[in-house]
């Protein structure tokens, strides 16, 4: 068994439908004995990584810069090289009309790309929102447009007239790959386990069809979306992507980044 201070290692993965392939190996190897798994949303997942409620966490990338330590820990990732599908910007008109942003509450990463894109792509300056529950969404409407990521997206693009897709516009504005979250570490972790934790990561890939029959889902292809919309590998394509990203979210006019509740 691996041991941080004489307990488990902590843990904490995203609640999402795109997880569930880097979960596979995991729940079905002697490693998930070895640990205590958290499952929720994205931004929550990094709040216990910040404040030490665990270990390591399936992290949104932009809140790597607010870790005092980070480390990036395992190959794999949640990521996409054009349409991811589940991170969209919804709308009831075009961009060029849209007033009002609302920023989905889940993913400080998704809200951040949003408002990159919106400034340095779309060239549109709307006034953002920060939200708090899952009432926002039936405020899309007019020249109001919401940002919706996650399994929650699918429902949306069930009832908005425009969709956005911002893995597809972060791919046309600068032809690279992009990484939504990244397994982060807060401290440095054995590396045997490290190696274990890696190779269960991998398992799932090899069992796409079984894990699609095992979970029927409406509203999407999840064949098509694990194998054609997300792509899992932090390659080096990944990694000039995620470093570009990092870089412009420096660059960010501070008045961007402010939200008003």
């Amino acid at each position: 068994m691996f041991h941080m201070l004489d307990r488990k290692i902590r843990v904490g993965a995203v609640s999402y439908l795109n997880t569930l392939p880097l979960l596979y190996g995991i729940q079905n190897s002697p490693l998930i004995h070895q640990i205590e798994l958290t499952e929720a949303y994205p931004s929550r997942i990094a709040d216990m990584l910040l404040q030490d409620e665990i270990d390591l966490g399936l992290i949104p990338v932009a809140a790597i810069p607010a870790l005092k330590h980070a480390e990036i820990v395992s190959d794999y990732c949640i990521g996409c090289d054009g349409p991811v599908a589940s991170v969209c910007l919804f709308s009831e008109v075009p961009l060029d009309r849209v007033q009002k942003i609302m920023l989905d509450y889940q993913s400080r990463t998704s809200a951040a790309l949003l408002q990159i894109l919106t400034k340095k792509y779309w060239h549109i300056n709307p006034e953002f929102k920060d939200t708090q529950g899952e009432e926002y969404r039936h405020l899309i409407r007019d020249t109001t447009a919401g940002l919706v990521i996650g399994d929650r997206a699918f429902e949306q693009r069930q009832t908005s007239t425009y969709v956005y897709d911002l893995g597809e516009a972060w791919k046309d504005y600068t032809g690279l790959n992009f990484v939504f979250a990244a397994w982060v570490a807060n401290k440095s972790l054995p590396q045997e386990f490290v190696s274990a934790f890696n190779a269960a990561n991998g398992i799932g890939l090899t069992h796409i069809e079984e894990i699609v029959s095992k979970h029927p889902y409406k509203l999407f292809d999840l064949n098509k979306y694990y194998k054609y919309h997300i792509n899992y590998l932090l390659d080096e394509r990944k990694k000039v992507g995620l470093e570009e990203f990092l870089f412009q979210l420096k660059q960010l006019n501070p008045q961007m980044l402010k939200v008003e509740n």
